[in-house]
């Protein structure tokens, strides 16, 4: 009888977020235990996090907190996005009043950042976006120059709070920076508990051991000191000397 399969830990993130680097720990410390990863629209993921066709989500805040944890992870920079041609490409910073005089793009109405950047290659306006996304959708016929002044956008990761299991724990305290010796799962502790028998089990060899070879000494002594025929030797030639 073939045995249950584990549940699916299933990821997802925003364009620009790369949750590589957490997806890759998870797998290491937890080899048996499926982990799929997809990235969606921020609107998308918002609906298939409280649908549960993921379990975890890397998002950008703000975002309806209703029923959801959420931990804030990281803030990413704003940039404008120009055309090669646009002026503001000479600069190495923008200032944010001299966005007042330009075009900015709306993203969601240009249907979304790709398209928004596809507006901005083309000299019809520019668009602020999050660095992240900027470079995630980087194009050849566009620069992107930093905002300073402007609002920067936190990326943290949420999850259904009444829908929490232990993997889903597991999981964010990667996110979070546990170790695998704090790690919460049972297949971890059990590893750590086994490690520490055996090791518990190789000091009891090593002491049975020696207190093996010290009970071996004394008996050994008890032995001379019955049997002193090596000390009578020793008197006998000394006595054939003196003669």
């Amino acid at each position: 009888m073939s045995q249950p399969q584990p549940p699916v830990l299933r990821i997802g993130f925003v364009p620009g977020v790369t949750p590589g680097k957490w997806l890759g720990r998870w797998r290491e410390r937890h080899p048996l235990l499926p982990l799929e990863a997809a990235e969606y629209d921020d609107d998308a993921l918002a609906i298939a996090l409280r649908n549960g066709s993921v379990d975890i989500a890397f998002v950008r805040l703000p975002i309806d907190r209703d029923a959801l944890s959420v931990i804030p992870l990281y803030e990413e920079l704003a940039v404008v996005a120009v055309s090669k041609e646009h002026e503001l490409s000479l600069l190495d910073e923008v200032p944010l009043a001299d966005l007042a005089a330009e075009n900015v793009l709306n993203v969601d109405e240009c249907g979304g950042a790709r398209m928004a950047l596809e507006v901005a290659a083309s000299g019809a306006g520019v668009v602020v976006l999050p660095m992240a996304v900027a470079r995630h959708y980087n194009r050849r016929d566009v620069v992107a120059r930093v905002v300073p002044e402007a609002p920067v956008t936190t990326v943290a990761v949420a999850w259904v709070a009444d829908n929490t299991t232990d993997d889903i724990e597991e999981f964010i305290g990667i996110v979070r920076g546990r170790t695998a010796r704090s790690s919460r799962q049972p297949s971890a502790q059990q590893s750590t508990a086994q490690k520490g028998t055996a090791q518990k089990g190789v000091g009891q060899k090593s002491t049975g051991q020696k207190n093996a070879r010290q009970k071996d000494g004394a008996k050994k002594a008890r032995e001379a000191g019955r049997n002193p025929s090596r000390s009578k030797g020793s008197g006998r030639s000394n006595r054939g000397r003196r003669r």
